[in-house]
């Protein structure tokens, strides 16, 4: 994963102070990405972008980010990964490509298509901040099933945003007013769900949801994110082509190839891949999927525990042993628990 951060602030004119400002905030994030980190700036508008990354595909600098599109419209901070990325890039014509990344294919795809176009088409976990240099306008946008996180509100006058609330803490301008409304939510459902934050005016953007901000503008008036894709939109087509299916091995036969197709783009990488198992169903379906694309033993990583009742690695062990994975066991007991506890408020950064 990456870690993505920024401001707009109309006062921030000073390019090398705004650099400074924007790098204090993603450096929070650099145990997300602690392989780069770069900062972008346009002191005439007041934006700065920051990014810490974790180089996944295209180990090169030409994966670096800020990014800008090959026409220099766009400027993205980008965190995640585009599965489909190598079947979109074929559809792109005319690109001189610098890379291999998939940050750059999106790129190319909205300078095509436009950003709500270009989000239909992309499948994937990622979460974007991209300033528009010729609208003058910060789009922010996240995967359809949220697996990326993006917070984003309003510090007085300046806009900010970040992968994580202790970024958008790192910002002079924070002041940590707690939302009590949120705190009920907490209490009402043990977690505290999307729009809504711990912090008074910062707001999680929602699951497959996108949002345009002209700038400058007032911070008094709003801008609601538009969805862009929709789970109970996806089901309620399923239905009519469920009751058309009658062959229960035509329809055993349809999921394979589906879950092949996902778990084999979710493989492309340019590091070593692995994957967590339990030894339940679905994380040993994933694993077998994987190693049945694989030339070489794909490796897994099971925890274990000492106490027999909640350990259950003898049956990871046995589905690695099974699928002839390279198997590696990792056994946790009370001290570690209690070694993390104190760090948990810096790892969640809110209940």
């Amino acid at each position: 994963m990456c870690g993505i951060a920024g401001f707009l602030d109309r006062s921030a004119t000073d390019a090398g102070a705004a650099a400074a400002r924007v790098e204090r905030m993603s450096d929070t994030l650099a145990h997300r990405g602690p392989d780069d980190r770069g900062a972008w700036t346009d002191p005439r508008e007041g934006v700065a972008l920051g990014h810490r990354r974790l180089s996944v595909i295209d180990l090169s600098a030409a994966g670096h980010q800020p990014m800008t599109s090959p026409a220099g419209r766009y400027v993205i901070v980008y965190n995640g990964e585009i599965y489909n990325f190598r079947e979109l890039r074929d559809s792109l014509d005319g690109v001189n490509w610098r890379g291999e990344s998939d940050t750059e294919v999106l790129l190319a795809l909205i300078e095509r298509d436009g950003v709500e176009a270009a989000l239909g088409r992309c499948a994937g976990m990622f979460a974007f901040a991209l300033w528009d240099r010729q609208e003058r306008c910060l789009w922010l946008a996240r995967d359809r099933m949220g697996e990326k996180p993006l917070y984003y509100g309003w510090l007085g006058q300046t806009l900010v945003f970040a992968s994580e609330l202790k970024a958008i803490r790192a910002h002079p301008d924070f002041k940590g007013e707690i939302d009590r409304d949120a705190l009920t939510l907490f209490l009402r459902h043990n977690y505290i769900p999307a729009p809504h934050s711990v912090y008074r005016g910062i707001r999680k953007l929602p699951p497959g949801h996108f949002l345009r901000l002209p700038w400058p503008t007032d911070a008094k008036r709003e801008f609601p994110s538009r969805a862009y894709w929709s789970l109970r939109e996806i089901a309620d087509r399923a239905i009519p082509d469920r009751a058309r299916q009658r062959d229960p091995q035509v329809a055993l036969e349809e999921l394979e190839q589906t879950l092949r197709l996902s778990v084999g783009q979710m493989m492309i990488a340019d590091v070593p891949v692995g994957a967590l198992l339990s030894g339940g169903i679905d994380s040993t379906l994933v694993t077998a999927l994987m190693q049945s694309q694989h030339r070489q033993p794909v490796r897994t990583f099971t925890i274990g525990f000492n106490e027999s009742d909640y350990d259950e690695a003898q049956y990871a062990r046995a589905i690695a042993g099974h699928l002839g994975t390279d198997h590696h066991e990792l056994y946790l007991g009370p001290a570690d628990a209690r070694a993390i506890i104190p760090e948990l408020p810096a790892l969640y950064d809110e209940p």
